[in-house]
């Protein structure tokens, strides 16, 4: 089984996209299967998955590790584009459960390549969203889900797999420019928006790149 996967590799890559059915998660599938990806996904409705052509399907629970492991086996990489919606009084927990069974089903399958998107607004790129996001929307509506993606964060970072987060910065559904800024230094940088169709390209870039190896970079325009 592949545990890692280069640049040159003849190969095309074989995926599995947690997230699947999300808004983002639909732009990842279609672009690896352009690419030539071979995509398996994880989602817990079959009916809202329905039409998504040219994948392997796998119903069931992202926080499941028994069907973690099935849905990896054979995978050289993962993308997480999980979500959860706001939760402004009610604790979040989805995120990070999901994530600590993934991990613990991908050590056991031998994949080492995790790429998961968080979000602006997560671990130092806190207060670099905008005056609105950080003032009103974070607040009010996000605090409690930013809170499950610092753990979600945490439990990537400290289980030893080949690691790369992505922080989208506000994201929209406009057609994509093609082009994205990475940014680690974010002393200068407040707001900003981009594509889900750029984030998704982005994030299959690092399937076969260590750019960005263990690093968390906040993409924009």
């Amino acid at each position: 089984m592949n545990t890692s996967i280069t640049e040159t590799s003849a190969a095309a890559p074989k995926i599995l996209v947690l997230g699947a059915t999300g808004p983002t998660g639909r732009h990842i599938v279609a672009q690896a299967k352009e690419r030539g990806y071979d995509v398996t996904t994880l989602v817990r409705s079959p009916q809202k998955a329905a039409d998504l052509q040219g994948v392997k399907l796998f119903v069931g629970d992202a926080r499941d590790e028994t069907i973690l492991r099935r849905a990896l086996e054979g995978r050289d990489a993962v993308i997480s584009a999980l979500g959860t919606p706001a939760s402004p009084f009610k604790e979040v927990t989805s995120l990070s459960s999901a994530t600590r069974s993934l991990i613990s089903a991908m050590k056991a399958e031998q994949v080492s390549r995790l790429v998961a998107i968080t979000g602006i607004g997560a671990g130092d790129s806190i207060g670099h969203g905008g005056f609105l996001f950080d003032k009103l929307i974070f607040p009010l509506l996000l605090r409690k889900v930013y809170a499950d993606k610092n753990r979600q964060e945490a439990i990537v970072k400290d289980n030893g797999l080949d690691w790369t987060i992505v922080r989208p910065s506000i994201l929209n559904n406009k057609p994509g420019r093609g082009t994205t800024k990475a940014l680690t230094d974010l002393s200068n940088h407040h707001g900003g928006g981009i594509a889900r169709e750029d984030v998704a390209k982005f994030v299959l870039d690092q399937v076969t790149s260590d750019t960005w190896m263990r690093k968390a970079p906040l993409i924009t325009w």
